[in-house]
């Protein structure tokens, strides 16, 4: 996971929690996940238009 270990994931989260709030952490996760998920499916459909041209 990036090179990263529980250490640091702890400390990121801590920080995470003590910059936003615990009442605002999970609607972040839930931004960041439709987001990531947007971006994959961009991705898929530039490669599906990429292989589409080739053939």
């Amino acid at each position: 996971m990036f090179g990263l270990g529980w250490p640091e994931v702890a400390i990121i989260a801590i920080v995470a929690i003590l910059i936003f709030g615990p009442k605002k952490i999970p609607e972040l996760g839930g931004v960041l996940g439709k987001s990531l998920r947007s971006f994959q499916e961009g991705i898929k459909k530039t490669d599906e238009e990429d292989n589409s041209e080739q053939s």
